[in-house]
């Protein structure tokens, strides 16, 4: 049990996940940005922020990451790629963690 000076009292924090230490606060703005961004439609429509957790194939996921995973290694090597560095690794972080999550709500609905 923690207390503090204010008299207040709140379990121990040790044994849960620290969150806000493991995730970069300038990553998640930037892959907010990029996912935005990519939000609009070709006709001007915007589709919902979680459209993608309805569901896409795993392969989908793997073969757009192996693309843009291409470009991360070009501009690594000092070569331009289609759309630069950081649309190339927020590309892949998107596809990582759709591939993750298609795998984590098969394992819920076991």
């Amino acid at each position: 049990m923690r207390k503090f000076p204010s008299g207040a009292t709140r379990d121990s924090d040790e044994d849960k996940p620290d969150y806000e230490g493991f995730l970069s606060s300038l990553v998640l703005k930037r892959f907010g940005e990029y996912m935005h961004k990519h939000r609009q439609l070709e006709d001007g429509t915007f589709r919902e922020s979680d459209n993608w957790q309805q569901g896409i194939p795993r392969a989908v996921y793997i073969k757009s990451a192996f693309r843009h995973f291409m470009d991360w290694w070009l501009e690594h090597r000092g070569y331009p790629s289609r759309d630069g560095l950081e649309e190339a690794l927020c590309a892949l972080l998107f596809n990582v963690m759709g591939y993750l999550h298609e795998i984590l709500v098969e394992d819920v609905k076991k």
